[in-house]
């Protein structure tokens, strides 16, 4: 079945899938003046996809005036470089993942003290197209995108991964801190062998239950409409808190 180009998940917020339904999304900010913040640029791919989605919502790429990466992973920033020049826009990411976006090179992204992590670590370092960041995301300020777009710093999946919370809505981007693929049967932190540090991860992923929101979003998988935050706190409840 097609996926839908665009899916809204509240006034002026929209998920656009870059593979099947929902396995891999990015989202699309509408802005009062026209203007469009995208949040994650998907695969090496994505960027057709990603045009679609906002030709549905009946805009350019020239409308984009800012990228917005939760992390430098290739499945989130593998169509940064591509995005940036159909749109002219800066891409923003935590300055701790910059090193990867100018090399192009993503090193040290598994956490090897798995099983699964050594044996991930020797497929070799995952590779995107090189990109020359904007300024960096800095945890709690607020950027001027939809009435308030919080950054929050949530490392351990990378070590610049950062979550986002559109205040006016409140709507929870959670970039990978949690996933919530279709077949789970709830939402559950990113496998440790796909971070660079699990116990972080673990740690850092606590601070989506101080938030307030109403809407959770994931890069992977469908988003929670329903009790989205009590849905989240009692998936953390059951993790250590350090």
């Amino acid at each position: 079945m097609a996926s839908t180009p665009s899916i809204e998940l509240a006034p002026g917020v929209f998920r656009i899938p870059t593979a099947g339904r929902n396995l891999v999304n990015s989202f699309a900010l509408l802005q009062d003046d026209g203007s469009v913040t995208l949040v994650d640029t998907g695969l090496k791919r994505a960027p057709a996809r990603i045009v679609a989605g906002l030709a549905a919502l009946g805009k350019h790429p020239r409308d984009v005036t800012r990228i917005v990466l939760t992390h430098v992973h290739p499945d989130h920033a593998g169509g940064a470089a591509e995005m940036a020049r159909q749109t002219g826009a800066p891409v923003l990411a935590h300055g701790d993942d910059h090193g990867w976006a100018r090399a192009g090179r993503i090193h040290g992204a598994t956490d090897r003290s798995t099983l699964l992590g050594r044996l991930f670590a020797r497929t070799g370092d995952a590779r995107i197209e090189a990109f020359e960041p904007g300024p960096a995301l800095v945890d709690g300020e607020v950027l001027p995108v939809s009435g308030g777009l919080r950054v929050v710093h949530t490392p351990g999946h990378s070590p610049g991964h950062v979550s986002l919370l559109v205040e006016p809505t409140g709507t929870l981007i959670t970039g990978d801190a949690l996933f919530n693929f279709p077949w789970m049967r709830r939402a559950r932190l990113s496998p440790a062998y796909l971070c660079s540090d699990f116990a972080m991860t673990r740690r850092t992923a606590h601070r989506l239950g101080e938030l307030e929101y109403d809407v959770a979003a994931f890069t992977h998988g469908p988003e929670i409409t329903e009790r989205a935050r009590e849905t989240v706190r009692g998936i953390l409840a059951d993790l250590p808190a350090s």
